[in-house]
């Protein structure tokens, strides 16, 4: 477990955005990602008939729409004790293998920080 407190205060943001998606739209998970001019982009899980997508998927997809080069980190907040490939795998793909991936519980305590690759 990482205390929360010690997080670089930007690291602390993303991981307060991720978890206010998740609690505002009522949704299992919430994500935040931060680019590399400092601009972050926020989504919770997408669940409809026709899309699935986690919500790290689709904050990495709201950057990449936004027109993002890189990313420098990456939050989800979940019940989740693991971080899926494949939402591993969008961050690798916009940040490279070494972009950190904060993993917090709803309460938004960080779990604990994997690396996309």
């Amino acid at each position: 477990m990482t205390d929360s407190s010690a997080l670089d205060p930007e690291d602390r943001k993303i991981v307060t955005l991720a978890r206010s998606a998740r609690a505002r739209n009522g949704v299992p998970e919430g994500a935040a990602v931060r680019d590399d001019t400092g601009r972050t982009y926020v989504a919770g899980t997408v669940d409809l008939d026709s899309l699935r997508l986690s919500a790290l998927r689709t904050a990495v997809a709201m950057a990449v729409a936004s027109g993002a080069k890189s990313l420098e980190a990456a939050a989800v907040v979940t019940e989740s004790e693991n971080v899926p490939e494949e939402d591993l795998a969008a961050v690798r793909d916009l940040g490279g293998a070494g972009t950190p991936v904060l993993v917090a519980g709803p309460d938004g305590s960080v779990r604990g920080t994997v690396t996309a690759g």
